[in-house]
């Protein structure tokens, strides 16, 4: 070997010497994507935190019990609303294709700021202090979430209606919450 093969041999090494030193810092300044799917769950248990019992024929005046969870895997910390929202058998749901909420009115809401890998869950019950019948249809007046009252004067020919929750997250960019494509409901026979 000659003096420059010994001069490219020190150089190289020299680089690659600093490149190892400083990829630490190189990698609190880059951010190498993780591979790592990044999404939300919204799911709803039943009265005995199992996937089973949900509500079906419910009565006037009777309380009934769910769980509602979110679970936070976007790899950061994350700011969510999950809206309680009522329909009849016609009202809109949200629109999956479009990724659009529901246009129906929030009845009730619940924030949480959940950590990267947890989940959150809330208990919520449920009662309707109002229902009537008007011809073939029932309507229903009031209902009770977590014992605040609303008023949602909602009708059905058949007598089944949802209780549907939405899925909202904090947009930091934006200063807001979106909608985050995310719904579960279940069916109730009403009943008077």
């Amino acid at each position: 070997m000659n003096l420059e093969d010994y001069r490219t041999l020190f150089a190289a090494t020299t680089l690659a010497l600093v490149l190892i030193a400083t990829l630490p810092t190189v990698g609190m300044i880059v951010s190498i994507p993780s591979g790592k799917e990044q999404f939300s769950e919204l799911w709803l248990l039943g009265p005995t935190h199992m996937a089973e019992d949900y509500p079906f024929n419910v009565r006037v005046g009777e309380q009934y019990r769910l769980f509602v969870s979110v679970g936070n895997h976007m790899g950061y910390s994350a700011y969510y609303l999950v809206y309680a929202k009522f329909r009849n058998q016609t009202d809109p749901l949200p629109d999956t294709l479009d990724a659009t909420p529901s246009p129906l009115p929030a009845l009730y809401e619940f924030q949480a700021f959940i950590m990267d890998g947890e989940t959150w869950e809330a208990p919520l019950t449920f009662t309707f202090l109002n229902v009537s019948r008007l011809g073939n249809s029932s309507v229903v007046s009031e209902m009770s979430i977590n014992d605040v009252v609303f008023s949602v004067n909602c009708s059905s020919n058949s007598g089944y209606y949802q209780l549907f929750f939405e899925l909202w997250l904090y947009d930091t960019s934006l200063q807001e919450f979106q909608y985050h494509s995310r719904f579960v409901g279940i069916w109730l026979n009403v009943t008077d």
